[in-house]
């Protein structure tokens, strides 16, 4: 069984912005992302991002815009020797049409547990807004709820002085 820690992007990998993110020209690391991803590899854990794009289906923006960020975060991780086993994303918005993939569902969890045989009781997920702690109880995952652009380094450190 593999340990992972399951990513939401916006607001924790990347700068949220108030908009959609979907140009590699608006996308913005976090602070104390790579340091805190450092330390959690180096305790043997592997990393998958699930992320809600609702805008695609709104029509803002499209599948490629999204694609170009996942290849642009692929490469961004296999730089630095981090474990990405994937990243799922739901197209799909609760304004246009109903999804069981979407966050606070779980579908993307679902699929991401079975196709990794992901232990639960040694994995968990990081958020920042209430649907991504929704869908992590409803798969039996711990969650974290953080605030949005916070620095994990700096939680991680925190934490470690408790």
């Amino acid at each position: 069984m593999n340990k992972v820690i399951f990513l939401d992007r916006d607001g924790v990998i990347n700068r949220e912005i108030g908009n959609y993110i979907y140009n590699l020209k608006d996308f913005v690391i976090n602070d104390g992302l790579e340091q805190a991803l450092n330390v959690w590899s180096r305790d043997g854990y592997s990393f998958v991002i699930v992320t809600n794009q609702g805008g695609i289906s709104k029509g803002l923006y499209h599948k490629n815009d999204v694609q170009d960020i996942n290849a642009f975060l692929q490469i961004w991780f296999e730089s630095r020797s981090l474990n990405l086993l994937n990243i799922f994303y739901c197209p799909h918005h609760n304004a246009i049409e109903h999804c069981i993939c979407r966050k606070p569902d779980s579908l993307m969890l679902e699929k991401i547990i079975a196709r990794y045989a992901v232990s639960l009781e040694h994995s968990f997920m990081i958020g920042d807004s209430d649907r991504d702690i929704q869908a992590a109880n409803k798969v039996g995952l711990r969650a974290f709820k953080i605030n949005a652009n916070s620095n994990l380094n700096e939680i991680i450190l925190k934490n470690d002085k408790s």
